[in-house]
């Protein structure tokens, strides 16, 4: 454990934050979380961490703030918000965003954050929730080499691939880029589980041989299987995914870069999320491509 951070503030207890809160009670750390829902902010005090009342209670004593929370208006309601994390924290505290939002905004918090004398980093995780629970997430983190030192061993608790990327707001567009790759990815294993179905093909040897050659990636191996059995229960929602795909195509927009392939993934992840279906993981993409196929659901 750090001998510099001993107490860490941690908001955003949900289906990533919660095991990442637990792994950092593990290391050793004295963890105050706090979550809207109180039954998330239960099972951190059961895992042996402490519960505040507000963001600006778990911030108050810190000596690192992190934030795992669903989309940048939260970031900013939380972390400069009236009775927020800025407005509570010391000067000198390590603040953590780990959440996925616009790159720009996580400039501008990091910004604040500089004018107030905190220490702000922008560090987004890939992984999903198997990857937050046995603490393998990759973490890439946008802000200053100091502060990314100083934050290393809270980060070495959560990851296994932790890399600075570079300045603020760097953090976010790698994520914005992994998240592009990541559903490009289900898109194409999703049409292939399809085409190998209506071809009367046996998925397993077929995805079993594709995973040994070029054609293998993460996602063959971690979620085919799941895909196949037509199971979606959510490690990442579906409506998450298509909230991070705005995010990069408006920041492609911005950079002048186009992305054709990205936004027709971008699209059916939005018809998903307009069929209600929001909910599901994002492997639910296979949905989609059967409806477009005209090919039932297995039964």
């Amino acid at each position: 454990m750090s001998t510099q951070i001993r107490t860490v503030g941690f908001i955003g207890l949900g289906i990533m934050g919660g095991p990442m809160a637990a792994r950092l009670v593990r290391a050793g750390f004295d963890v105050v979380g706090h979550n809207r829902s109180p039954a998330r902010q239960e099972a951190l005090v059961s895992a042996g961490g402490r519960g505040a009342a507000s963001p600006a209670e778990a911030a108050a004593e810190a000596d690192a703030v992190i934030t795992m929370l669903p989309d940048s208006p939260d970031v900013e309601a939380v972390l400069l918000g009236a009775g927020g994390v800025f407005a509570a924290a010391r000067p000198g505290t390590l603040v953590i965003d780990m959440s996925t939002i616009r790159p720009d905004v996580a400039w501008t918090v990091a910004a604040d954050g500089g004018r107030r004398g905190l220490r702000v980093l922008d560090a987004p995780v890939s992984g999903g929730e198997a990857g937050a629970i046995d603490g393998t997430l990759s973490i890439m983190v946008g802000g200053s080499a100091d502060d990314f030192e100083a934050a290393r061993p809270l980060l070495a608790a959560m990851g296994q691939t932790i890399v600075h990327v570079g300045p603020a707001g760097s953090g976010q567009t790698v994520k914005a880029a992994n998240q592009l790759i990541v559903a490009g990815t289900i898109e194409l294993v999703a049409e292939a589980i399809v085409f190998l179905e209506a071809s009367g093909v046996p998925t397993g040897p077929a995805l079993e041989v594709l995973s040994g050659g070029l054609a293998g990636n993460r996602i063959l191996d971690r979620k085919a299987a799941g895909m196949v059995a037509r199971q979606f229960t959510p490690g990442f929602r579906a409506e998450l995914h298509d909230k991070d795909l705005g995010i990069v195509l408006a920041a492609a927009r911005s950079a002048g870069v186009i992305m054709p392939v990205g936004a027709t993934v971008g699209q059916l992840m939005r018809s998903l999320k307009s069929q209600g279906l929001g909910g599901l993981d994002h492997t639910a993409l296979l949905r989609i491509v059967e409806q477009l196929s005209g090919r039932p659901e297995p039964e």
